[in-house]
């Protein structure tokens, strides 16, 4: 068996080509359902965000495996495979783990940190897992990599500091009052920046959000957007003197603000700060205004300062997740090698317990005159006799097949105990188990592929 991912994301793929490929939350069963069906595919996971698509699989084989999910992407978004697959990127086994692993953990994000694509991760899991697409190995694996995320937020800095101009600026107002509640604020300019700073204030318990734009409507359709008030420049001009943080971008060509008319509105509240952002290029603020009592402005280089610091921690931070998943990765390494030896042991047992049953038999056919109490005190001992006697070697080889060399030592194992019979007759064999997506028993592996993650490395698209 393989872990595979195929995907593309903002990095290997433009938007134009991002968007053709996003799957509609009300087809993902669906899709699910088709990915599932497709050639050598076990078990399958799908994440779809706005910044990436990206296919888990659990394969049969490797040979061919990019060539079926390219097949299915094509078929599904009906897109020629000429037309994305170098778009593309696969990586399988170790790698695909150590993948899912940081774009849990938002290593892997546009903004290095965020938490949003957890939840995405976790849900895409969920839905696969309520559709039957995944079984023991993503049931383990998007399991762990969901607890690794939290950990990392948790137990790290990482998603602590702005990293955004947008953000930066909210961040920085908060330094300042502490708090937006009870506060007021005029954002001037109606574009995707002053759209972004107005999600963050008002998420951050802002009164009010004003929002002025010289096109009125667009004004209108922004402050809709989160219960604002709408207003003109002119207007915003008088509300100077009412609201405690300011934030401009509006794109003019000249100051939109001067340090006159600051300086009256000063005056209709001498004892009440305001608080200046400008994030525009051209600047919108006349820098004089800076040097008026009470009065605190910033423009876009303080906030790019403030957010390549923020930057630097959160690099610093994505060190200590980096040496989280390759604690993690081992862990499911070591998972991944003990399934192989689950069946040999259930073999083990269930042989003793056969040998155990058949002698006291015979004991007790040879010796009628016993009463049932000394019958059980009888089959009580000897059990014992019998678990004590399979406790160490049991233990053993759950360490030994933990190993470089724990293939080898299985195939030992079943052979000194003589359990090949024993795991056919269940319709087992040394290899493993057979099963289907959605249950809990092992799967069937090739001997040489008993090791995780033999394969390692990555597909370039031209291997896809």
């Amino acid at each position: 068996m393989h872990i595979v991912v195929v995907g593309l994301n903002y990095r290997t793929a433009p938007v134009e080509v991002r968007e053709r490929f996003s799957f509609a939350e009300k087809d993902m069963p669906q899709a699910l359902q088709e990915l599932l069906r497709t050639k050598s595919v076990l078990e399958g996971v799908i994440i779809a965000t706005c910044n990436r698509t990206e296919i888990y699989v659990v394969v049969d084989r490797l040979h061919m495996c990019g060539y079926f999910i390219r097949s299915f992407m094509e078929r599904w978004f009906g897109v020629p495979r000429e037309e994305f697959t170098r778009h593309l990127y696969m990586y399988e086994d170790e790698q695909a783990v150590r993948h899912l692993f940081r774009v849990a953990c938002g290593l892997d994000s546009m903004v290095l940190g965020e938490t949003q694509i957890l939840g995405q991760v976790k849900s895409a899991f969920l839905l696969s897992q309520r559709e039957k697409g995944t079984g023991t190995w993503f049931n383990m694996l998007f399991k762990q990599a969901v607890t690794l995320g939290k950990r990392a937020h948790s137990e790290t800095a990482i998603g602590e500091s702005a990293v955004s101009i947008s953000y930066a600026a909210v961040e920085l107002g908060k330094r300042i009052f502490g708090s937006f509640s009870g506060k007021r604020v005029l954002i001037l300019g109606a574009g995707k920046m002053s759209e972004l700073t107005a999600k963050h204030l008002s998420g951050g318990g802002a009164d009010e959000v004003i929002v002025a734009n010289r096109t009125y409507a667009r004004a209108q359709e922004l402050a809709a957007k989160f219960d604002g008030t709408p207003c003109t420049m002119q207007e915003a001009m008088e509300r100077l003197a009412d609201v405690d943080i300011l934030i401009s971008s509006t794109g003019a060509e000249g100051y939109v603000i001067t340090s006159a008319q600051v300086a009256r509105s000063m005056k209709r509240r001498p004892d009440r700060p305001l608080f200046m952002i400008d994030i525009a290029v051209p600047r919108d603020i006349e820098p004089e205004i800076g040097e008026l009592e009470n009065v605190f402005l910033y423009d876009i280089d303080d906030l790019e300062g403030i957010v390549e610091n923020n930057l630097e921690m959160r690099r610093a931070e994505a060190v200590k997740i980096d040496k989280m998943i390759e604690e993690e990765m081992q862990v499911f390494a070591n998972w991944l090698q003990t399934l192989g030896v689950k069946p040999v042991i259930r073999a083990l047992q269930e042989k003793a317990a056969h040998i155990h049953e058949s002698t006291l038999d015979s004991m007790f056919n040879k010796l009628p005159e016993l009463d049932e109490r000394q019958r059980k005190v009888i089959r009580r001992l000897t059990k014992s006799i019998v678990n004590q006697m399979m406790h160490d070697p049991i233990n053993r080889i759950k360490e030994m097949t933990a190993g470089k060399n724990g293939n080898e030592a299985l195939e030992y194992f079943t052979q000194i105990f003589a359990l090949e019979n024993e795991l056919d007759d269940a319709g087992q064999t040394k290899e493993g188990l057979q099963n289907k997506p959605g249950t809990t028993n092992d799967y069937s592996r090739e001997k040489h592929e008993h090791k995780p993650f033999a394969i390692k490395g990555t597909l370039t698209p031209a291997g896809l």
